[in-house]
């Protein structure tokens, strides 16, 4: 059954970390609705490296072209829009996974940020390309993605929102919002991943690990390539209902137990 529930848990980690409806928000609240075992830490590593690798496989071109011409500002761009995140992520990253794991909070977070969304699809401008950002959106953009540590609230969700804000394209606010998650999420399952070097990776947790990384990898690869196409021809109205409708069904299921 472990590895069932891996196997489940990296495929909602793949497609919920790319699109904006918070993966640590499913991450809790699936386990939470099925009474589903925590695997752990090696787990959590498990998850991280897989779409680490959806991102490296999707991007590898772009990356390979930002550091070939890394005097020009985009690498600095994506540089300086890591910062914060990765100091508060450093600092706080452990408190914000026990405080905040209630899914009463997930709920609300799920729900404030649907309506964020929303204002943000209905605000923007909608007018500038990825060759246009600046460092103050650079800092904008990545000071919002600090509100990522909070479960429900979703990376993705926030920074593409934050894009929206500063007059972006949905496709352009989403890839620059990818470029930014790479160094974030290669830091984090490295700093990860350190516990598990330590301790090492015990015997029975080799075969759920490795579905881990293969689901998480495969489906946020569809989801990245999914949320860039759909977002050339869509709204984000689609997603701002489903985080009001789950945010919602959340707090229902949770108040009637």
């Amino acid at each position: 059954m472990m590895i069932v529930q891996a196997a489940i848990l990296g495929i909602i980690q793949g497609l919920t970390e790319f699109l904006p409806v918070s993966s640590s928000g499913h991450l809790i609240v699936v386990p939470w609705l099925f009474g589903w075992q925590d695997l752990g830490l090696t787990f959590d590593v498990a998850l991280h490296v897989g779409t680490l690798l959806a991102l490296v496989i999707y991007f590898w071109k772009d990356w390979v072209g930002i550091l070939k011409r890394w005097k020009q500002p985009l690498l600095w761009l994506i540089v300086a829009g890591c910062v914060p995140a990765a100091v508060a992520g450093y600092k706080f990253d452990a408190y914000f996974e026990t405080v905040f794991r209630s899914p009463v909070l997930v709920g609300m977070f799920m729900i404030a940020m649907g309506l964020l969304l929303w204002l943000a699809e209905a605000a923007g401008k909608k007018i500038r390309e990825l060759d246009a950002v600046n460092m103050k959106d650079s800092l904008i953009i990545g000071c919002a993605q600090v509100l990522a540590l909070m479960p429900g609230v979703s990376r993705a969700g926030i920074t593409i929102t934050a894009g929206l804000f500063t007059g972006f394209t949905r496709e352009a606010a989403a890839r620059f919002s990818f470029l930014l998650a790479m160094p974030i999420v290669a830091g984090a399952a490295l700093m990860k991943l350190k516990h598990v070097i330590v301790a090492g990776l015990p015997q029975n947790e080799h075969t759920p690990f490795a579905a881990g990384i293969l689901c998480s990898a495969v489906t946020g690869f569809l989801a990245i390539k999914f949320l860039l196409r759909f977002l050339h021809k869509h709204t984000l109205y689609v997603f701002v209902w489903y985080r009001l409708v789950f945010g919602a069904l959340i707090l229902l299921i949770y108040y009637l137990r």
